[in-house]
C-alpha cells in the first residue's frame, strides 16, 4: 500500500507539473506577443504553435540572467541575515531537510544575491549544517534497537542515486528558467509537508497510547505519581518493549559500519574526480559528455549491489526491525527513483534532497529520529558534491560562502542538543516530525513566493523567460 502511495503521488506531480508548465507558457507568450506588437489578426494565422514555443523557451544567443553578489560588510542585512540562517539551520537540521527553503528566500531577500547565487550559497549552508549534524549523530545509537542510529543500509540505496541527481539538477539550475523552478517547488513541497504532517499526527497519537499504557501499568504497579518517563515506540520483534537507547551514547568509532562507509566515500570520490575532469573539458563536447555519462554506472552500480543484497535478503534495513526485510523489485526500484528525484530537486533549487528523502524514510516506517539522522548523513554527501560544482562554476563568493556556512555548522550543532532535550523531556519523538514538516511549508510558502514574484516583474519587463544555453554558460 505504502508503494502504490508513492507511485500514485509521483504520477499526480508529474501531471500537475506539466499542467502548470503549459498555463505559464501560455500566459508568458501572450506577454512577449504584445511586446513585438503582433496583431490579433496576426496571432490567429500562426498556427504553428510549436515553433513558437521553441522561439519563446529557447533563444541560444539571448539571455537577461547577471549575477549579483553584493560587498560583503557589516551592516542589518547581514544581521538579520545570520539571525535566520541560524534558526533555518536548527530546524532545518533537526528535520533532516537542510532547511535550503529558509536560506534561499534570505540570501536573495535580504543579503540581495540572485537568485542562481542564492542556491549555491545555499548548499554550503547546508553542507555546513549536515557536516555538524551527522558528526553529532555519530555518537547516538538507534532508539529502540541496538544499532547506531544512522541506517548505513537505508543511506548505500538511496545516497548514489541522490548524488546522480544531484549532477542533473545542478546542470537543470543552469538551463532553467526561474519560473519553470516555481510551479515544480510549489506542488512539491505542499505535497510532502501535508503528508508529513498527517504523519506526526498519527505517530504523536501513536505516542500517547504508549504513554498512557505505561501510566496504568506503574498505575497497577503502586509506583508513585508523577510524569511518566519516555519509552519510545515499539520497533523490536513482536512489538516486544523496547529499549530506550534514547540518551545513549558511545564513541564515534563503535557507530561507524565502515564498509558501508566507504563505498558511499567511493562514490563521492568518483563523482568528483569526473566533476573536476569535466571542468576542464570544453562544454558540450564529446568528452564531456562522456563524462557526464559515466557518473550513471558509478551510481547505479552500487546502488544496485545494496538493492541485490536487500531483495535476496543478504542486507536488511535494519533500522525498521522485523519489518525491514522482504523488498520487492518495483518497491526497490521506486525507492532509488525517488532519490534520483530528491537529488534533482536538491540541485536544481539549492535544497538538500532531505524535503524528499525525510517524507518518504518516515512512510517506510524508519522511527524519526534515525530518518532524520540518515535523510542528514546522505545529505552530506550530496551537499559537499554540489559545493564542488558550484564552485567549479563560479557561481558563488568564497568570503560569504564560508561566513554563512560557519553560522550553519554551529546552528545544527545547538538545534540538535536542545530537541533532542526536548524529546527526552516530553517523550515526544513525533516533535521531529512536526518540525519537517514546518519547515517545508514555511519553505514552499518563502520559495514559491519569492519566484511568483520574479516571474511577474519580468514578464512586466518583458525579459527573455526561456531556457539558457547550457554550452555557452558552461557547467
Amino acid at each position: 500500500m505504502v508503494q502504490f502511495g508513492v507511485k500514485q503521488s509521483v504520477s499526480r506531480s508529474v501531471m500537475l507539473n506539466l499542467l502548470n508548465f503549459g498555463i505559464a507558457f501560455m500566459l508568458v507568450s501572450a506577454e512577449r506577443s504584445l511586446k513585438h506588437g503582433e496583431s490579433a489578426k496576426e496571432a490567429e494565422t500562426n498556427d504553428n504553435y510549436l515553433l513558437k514555443a521553441i522561439d519563446f523557451l529557447w533563444k541560444s544567443d539571448e539571455s537577461d540572467y547577471h549575477h549579483v553578489w553584493p560587498e560583503m560588510e557589516f551592516n542589518w542585512q547581514i544581521v538579520l541575515g545570520s539571525i535566520i540562517g541560524f534558526f533555518g539551520a536548527a530546524f532545518g537540521s533537526v528535520g533532516g531537510v537542510g532547511g535550503g527553503g529558509i536560506f534561499v528566500p534570505m540570501l536573495s531577500l535580504i543579503i540581495g544575491f540572485d537568485p542562481k547565487s542564492a542556491t549555491a550559497i545555499s548548499k554550503c549552508m547546508i553542507m555546513g549544517a549536515a557536516a555538524s549534524t551527522v558528526y553529532y549523530n555519530l555518537r547516538l545509537r538507534h532508539p529502540t534497537l541496538d544499532m547506531p542510529i544512522i541506517d548505513y543500509d537505508l543511506a548505500l540505496l538511496i545516497q548514489p542515486m541522490l548524488m546522480m541527481g544531484i549532477s542533473i539538477g545542478v546542470t537543470f539550475n543552469v538551463i532553467f528558467a526561474d519560473w519553470m523552478v516555481t510551479v515544480l517547488l510549489i506542488i512539491l513541497f505542499i505535497g510532502t509537508s501535508t503528508k508529513a504532517f498527517f504523519k506526526g499526527v498519527e505517530t504523536w497519537k501513536k505516542e500517547t497510547i504508549l504513554k498512557k499504557e505505561v501510566a496504568r501499568r506503574s498505575a497497577s504497579n503502586d509506583t508513585s505519581g508523577g510524569d511518566v518517563e519516555y519509552k519510545p515506540l515499539p520497533s523490536g520483534p513482536n512489538n516486544d518493549p523496547p529499549k530506550d537507547n534514547t540518551d545513549k551514547e558511545v564513541s564515534v568509532l563503535e557507530n561507524v559500519c565502515w564498509k558501508e562507509l566507504g563505498l558511499l566515500c567511493f562514490v563521492w570520490v568518483a563523482f568528483l574526480i569526473l566533476q573536476i575532469t569535466k571542468n576542464n573539458t570544453t562544454a558540450c563536447s564529446a568528452l564531456y559528455w562522456v563524462l557526464n555519462l559515466l557518473q550513471i554506472p558509478v551510481s547505479v552500480g552500487v546502488s544496485l549491489y545494496e538493492a541485490v543484497s536487500l531483495y535476496k535478503g543478504r542486507r536488511v534495513i535494519a533500522s525498521k526491525g522485523d519489518q525491514g526485510t522482504n523488498f520487492r523489485v518495483l518497491q526497490l526500484v521506486t525507492y532509488c527513483a525517488l532519490g534520483v528525484l530528491a537529488g534533482v530537486v536538491g540541485g536544481l533549487l539549492g535544497l538538500g534532497g532531505g524535503f524528499i528523502m525525510g517524507p518518504l524514510f518516515l512512510e517506510l516506517g524508519v522511527p524519526p529520529q534515525v530518518s532524520s539522522a540518515t535523510a542528514t548523513f546522505a545529505m552530506t554527501f550530496s551537499s559537499s558534491m554540489s559545493v564542488v560544482e558550484y564552485y567549479l562554476l563560479k557561481r558563488f563568493p568564497v568570503p560569504y560562502a564560508l561566513y554563512f556556512t560557519a553560522v550553519a555548522t554551529v546552528a545544527a550543532l545547538i538545534g540538535q542538543h536542545v530537541v533532542r532535550r526536548l524529546i527526552i523531556l516530553f517523550g515526544r519523538a513525533s516533535l521531529i516530525i512536526f518540525i519537517l514538516a514546518s519547515t517545508i511549508f514555511v519553505s514552499a510558502i518563502s520559495l514559491g513566493g519569492v519566484g511568483i514574484s520574479n516571474m511577474i516583474g519580468k514578464m512586466k519587463r518583458h525579459e527573455y523567460m526561456g531556457f539558457e544555453n547550457l554550452c555557452k554558460y558552461g557547467s
